[in-house]
């Protein structure tokens, strides 16, 4: 089944990769569904309904730190996508700079993450919305504690 998965990941990707209705499926249809059900999960967690409250979007991904990476790819992917069928403004030059600033804007959504562990965590345990136990600040470092 692993291999059944695998190709049929590939197979996706060639047809999201290669035809604009992939794409469009892929980038647009696809995210706009998980969006609704985003949402869905978030207001019937807020009103207490047993069936979001559990949920494991709800329980696993409630922090912004999942958002913001799956949007700021997402923007990625449909921006890759205007430049390559020259849709709008992928179409202009000033816009080709556009693949630089999105992967430095992960790479700040990662960077403010890091030190939001590194605040909450500082000389003591924190539990992450993502279930993980995290030490932050310089002393957990291993410089610090190599054994």
């Amino acid at each position: 089944m692993l291999l059944v998965v695998l190709a049929g990941l590939i197979l996706w990707n060639e047809f999201a990769r290669r035809t604009k209705l992939g794409g469009a499926i892929t980038f647009f249809a696809i995210p706009l569904a998980l969006t609704v059900y985003f949402i869905a999960i978030a207001v019937g967690a807020r009103m207490g309904a047993e069936w979001a409250v559990n949920n494991q979007t709800h329980v696993y991904m409630n922090g912004w730190f999942h958002y913001a990476k799956l949007y700021a790819a997402l923007t990625g992917c449909i921006g890759f996508m205007m430049i390559k069928y020259e849709w709008g403004i992928g179409a202009k030059r000033w816009f080709k700079p556009f693949p630089f600033i999105i992967v430095a804007i992960n790479i700040l959504i990662a960077v403010a993450s890091d030190f939001e562990s590194a605040i909450f965590g500082w000389n003591k345990w924190w539990l992450s919305s993502d279930v993980g136990n995290y030490q932050g600040g310089a002393h957990a470092s291993p410089f610090f504690y190599p054994f």
